[in-house]
Formats: structure tokens, sequence, C-alpha cells
């Protein structure tokens, strides 16, 4: 796997919409990676296109809170950020994927989630106001307490962006490098996810 922009089985590109997945795992082919990757599966065939950003092919650097972006000027990090916030404005759809990393999402995703800052000022946030979001969070420990703070810290940014968190997926148990394919109802679960959320998108 790795990053790609595909099509689904919708020749005159009638209605379609763009589903984009974020992989905050920094292990390409891992668990993460798979789990966002069915998703945005699914939503291809249900006629949309797709695009995934992998963190770990990206440079982000941390928000100083400079509010630079706030009074209308670009980001004085100078990072790949600056370039994500186009692709994240353009999709119709966002699924932000994270395996838990000590009750958290991965450095990776915390970097990306703490730029959003961007979408916090009035200008930009019409933006993002009402994107659906869709969760993929892939862990070892099958303990409920272990990814309840990870749902909670999206669940409570989504909400404050004004974003809409539509449809989320656990998967518990799973830490052997693409384990979850041995997981065959998390596997349908995450194609009829991403069916759903592109059927939901064409109406």
């Amino acid at each position: 796997m790795k990053e790609f922009s595909a099509r689904g089985n919708n020749p005159q590109g009638k209605n379609m919409k763009k589903i984009m997945g974020v992989v905050g795992s920094p292990r390409k082919n891992g668990n993460t990676h798979i789990l966002v990757s069915t998703i945005l599966q699914g939503a291809q065939e249900s006629g949309n296109e797709t695009d995934i950003i992998l963190l770990g092919d990206h440079k982000i650097k941390e928000c100083t809170g400079c509010h630079a972006c706030w009074k209308g000027r670009i980001c004085p990090r100078h990072d790949d950020m600056n370039d994500l916030y186009s692709r994240i404005i353009e999709c119709d759809a966002l699924i932000l994927g994270t395996p838990v990393y000590w009750f958290g999402p991965t450095a990776l995703m915390k970097a990306f989630i703490d730029r959003f800052v961007y979408f916090n000022c009035p200008e930009n946030r019409a933006k993002i106001t009402g994107k659906p979001v869709l969760l993929a969070i892939p862990l070892e420990d099958e303990n409920p307490d272990t990814y309840t703070p990870v749902v909670e810290f999206f669940r409570k940014s989504i909400d404050y962006l004004h974003m809409n968190l539509a449809d989320m997926i656990i998967a518990p148990g799973v830490g052997r490098k693409g384990e979850i394919r041995e997981q065959a109802e998390k596997m349908k679960e995450a194609g009829e996810m991403g069916r759903r959320i592109g059927l939901d998108l064409l109406k």
C-alpha cells in the first residue's frame, strides 16, 4: 500500500465525492493502514474518489500557537501541513486512523490535529463546518478503558471544530502487523462503513 488517489466506478463522475483517509501510524501496511484503505475501498465501490495521506511520509512540525493563520498569514512552520490544508478543504469526508499509543493517538496524528488550529478562526472554520469525519482505531489491548480516551479526544476536537463525527470502527486485539486481516468481521465492517459514507455523500 502507498499514498494514492483513485476514482470509484462512476464513469461520468456524476455527483462524485472525495473521501480522504489519514493514516496516523508510522508503520506502513500495518493494521491502521489496512483498515483505512479498506474503508476507502468501500467508498470507491459506491462510486467515489478517494485519497490517502500517510502522515509518516510528511513533515509536520508542532504548532507553536503563534496564531499567524488567524491573521490571514501562511503558517510560518513551512512544512507539509501547508499543502495538506487544501486537500482537507477539498475532500467531502475525512477518515482519521490511528493506533492507540499510551491511551492517546500517535504523535503523528496529534501533531496533525494540533495544526487544525488553522480552522479555528472564522475565515477558515466555514471551510470544514459540517464535514463528516470517520474514525478507525486498531489497538493491541482489548480493554475499552484503553481506547475510550482516544475516542473522546477525537469526539471533542471534531465537535469543537463544528465537524460531524459520522461513524467509527474500533478494532481491539490486533498487535501484530497486518493482524487485522485475520478479523473477517472487522474487515467487512470497514468496507461497509466506506460504502455507507460513500452512498450517503452521493444522496
